[in-house]
């Protein structure tokens, strides 16, 4: 089979060869600009896109057609086209750009609101134009919502005229690349910085909450009044009721800030299958050592009339029934509560800083049949120590940005941990067994860290969208595919992905995400690439991934394999598996293939290369330990 395969190269080499096909394209003097939704577009989240469509602000963009490249490229932002055409390994996986358009504010009559962002009197003008003959606007206090704005024009003496009205100066292209390349920090940077303040606020939340449970009693349930109802009604505020061993019937809606303290799993909360146990409409309120029962089985509520679709989730996820409610209710506490639950176990809205730890929520066996473990909407929270067992996803979140969810477990559900419209998350050191997917990330977030994390048996290990994110140190084993990277200029660093069907799917057409220093090793199909013409280069500053047994030498020894390896590739499949494999993968017809498949964007395929695999395991302590636990 390996010489039928070789036979096979050799003839498309010599058949491509024969035909005398021109190895450089042609120039883009012809080019011209294509509508903008036409192409495939980076450079800010689609929060922020969104924003500023929706106040009618003018976004400055950028289109490049590149050689190698069979799509064209959209860029919204200055800052992201000259960072994107600076990048290493821009070349290799997109060729050299052809034409640069980017937008022409001439005509336009754009000014600043008195926050900063750009309006046009007159946006039925705006076109395009080649970025080589533009001026620009710098240091003008123009900005997106994605941050400060350089704007272009196409006539000089209009970017003149914006320059004296609001300030700033005028410069040439070549002046701009020079000024904004590198001079932004990268957003990657500014989230592993950001991830230890965020931890701290996760800890001072923390803090804060169990301060709740240093409250005095007032109130003792069945000494000092009948019911926990009455209790509450009687309790002062910041003090603390006292619930007994036994079992309550409550749905009771708590509207001060005090303490239920109960004796643990004997005490027992119970909405005889009638709505939500406990809502929470104060800050500062705390829930603690007690089990939940009872709970009504609506997992959604009544059909919201609005037709906004963020208003219908928030309404109709919102409104389903759980053990307990948060509704602006910052600062509370759910500690040591044991919840049985068809539908959710804690819904927390607009309750920032509140807190849920050292809990457990059961759901539906089934996880069609159940709904979430905590559910949080704009609420920036902290889930932690907890675990989640049955039900639809163990913690949904909806615009909840800023939350923590660390150190939990979860097992036998859809999702164990689903963001939507969520940014600047932090998952970290979760244990995810037997779901569909371990962690998942929608629609258009921006700076999630998912971090340190666990999933094994699972359809999907960790699957991403949005931009400018962060997977390091997770390990991935038993799932169909380990990670799904559907996100734009993002990092995943130091993933033991092992045993998996496929260990890393590139699932973007636009290759601009770094993935450097895993180790991928005996995995069905290292990776996997679906979309036609997308290079990915998978090294940065000179050291890749560790992939087992790579064949070829490190004549320097600097712990790094002289070739470059194509995980995806047959004849590189062939090299790892036969011993005269690696011979061929270095023949002159192979060499000359590859040329060619540079060379033509319609002959090359989508490729993964690593050009400098690693010779040693990032993590091996880590790597030893998955490969005994997956061989036990």
């Amino acid at each position: 089979m390996h010489v039928t395969h070789a036979g096979i190269l050799v003839g498309v080499v010599l058949l491509v060869s024969a035909t005398g096909f021109a190895a450089t394209p042609s120039g883009g003097e012809s080019l011209s600009p294509v509508p903008f939704d036409e192409t495939l577009s980076t450079g800010m989240t689609g929060v922020d896109i969104q924003q500023a469509d929706s106040a009618g602000y003018v976004v400055p963009r950028a289109e490049v057609f590149y050689s190698q490249y069979e799509y064209v490229v959209g860029y919204y932002g200055m800052d992201a086209l000259v960072n994107s055409l600076d990048a290493a390994g821009g070349t290799e996986q997109f060729g050299r750009p052809m034409a640069i358009f980017v937008t022409d504010l001439s005509g336009t009559e754009p000014y600043l609101t008195e926050e900063g962002y750009v309006r046009a009197r007159n946006s039925v003008a705006q076109g395009w134009v080649r970025a080589e003959d533009a001026a620009f606007v710098v240091d003008s206090g123009a900005r997106t919502p994605g941050g400060p704005a350089t704007l272009p024009f196409g006539d000089r003496v209009d970017a003149e005229r914006f320059a004296d009205a609001h300030g700033g100066e005028v410069v040439t292209w070549s002046t701009v690349r020079t000024r904004l390349a590198g001079g932004e920090t990268d957003p990657l940077t500014r989230l592993a910085e950001r991830r230890a303040d965020q931890q701290q606020w996760a800890n001072d939340s923390v803090a804060g909450a169990r301060e709740l449970l240093d409250r005095p009693t007032s109130v003792v349930v069945g000494e000092d009044a009948p019911t926990l109802a009455t209790a509450v009604e009687r309790a002062p505020p910041n003090s603390t009721v006292v619930v007994p061993p036994g079992t309550y019937d409550v749905n009771l809606t708590i509207r001060k800030p005090v303490t239920i303290a109960g004796s643990g799993e004997n005490t027992v909360l119970h909405g005889e299958g009638n709505g939500t146990v406990l809502t929470v409409r104060s800050p500062d309120v705390a829930v603690v050592s007690l089990r939940i029962e009872g709970i009504g089985d609506t997992r959604v509520g009544q059909s919201a009339e609005t037709e906004a679709w963020d208003d219908r989730i928030r309404l109709i996820y919102g409104r389903g029934d759980a053990g307990i409610r948060l509704a602006d209710a910052h600062g509370a506490l759910v500690q040591n509560v044991t919840i049985e639950t068809p539908a959710n176990g804690v819904v927390a809205l607009n309750s920032t800083g509140a807190v849920v730890r050292d809990s457990t929520v059961r759901g539906s066996d089934r996880p069609a049949d159940g709904f979430m473990g905590v559910l949080a909407m704009y609420s920036a929270m902290v889930v932690e120590d907890s675990e989640f067992v049955g039900g639809r996803d163990g913690v949904y979140t909806h615009y909840a940005n800023g939350i923590v969810v660390r150190d939990n477990t979860m097992s036998s559900l859809r999702y164990g941990v689903h963001e939507m419209y969520t940014s600047d998350a932090l998952v970290g050191n979760n244990t995810v067994t037997d779901a569909s997917v371990g962690l998942i990330v929608m629609t258009r977030p921006a700076g999630n860290a998912l971090v340190d994390n666990r999933v094994t048996d699972a359809e999907i290990g960790i699957s991403t969208a949005g931009s400018a994110s962060y997977a390091v140190g997770n390990v991935v084993t038993d799932t169909a595919v380990g990670i799904s990277i559907g996100t734009d200029r993002s990092l995943y660093a130091r993933n033991t992905v092992v045993d998996n069907g496929v260990g890393i799917r590139a699932a973007t057409l636009l290759p601009t995400n770094t993935v450097v220093a895993n180790d991928i090793v005996a995995n069905d199909r290292p990776v996997s690439v679906g979309n036609r013409g997308t290079r990915n280069i998978w090294a940065t500053d000179g050291t890749g991934n560790y992939w087992g047994a790579v064949p070829g030498l490190d004549r320097d020894g600097d712990g790094t394999v002289d070739r470059s390896y194509r995980p995806d590739d047959a004849v590189d499949r062939v090299a790892g598996r036969s011993a005269g494999g690696y011979a061929f993968a270095r023949s002159p017809a192979v060499g000359t293939l590859r040329q060619f498949q540079q060379a033509i964007p319609g002959l090359r395929g989508a490729s993964v290369v690593d050009p400098a695999p690693r010779t040693e395991p990032v993590r091996p302590a880590v790597l030893e330990r998955v490969r005994k636990e997956e061989d036990s």
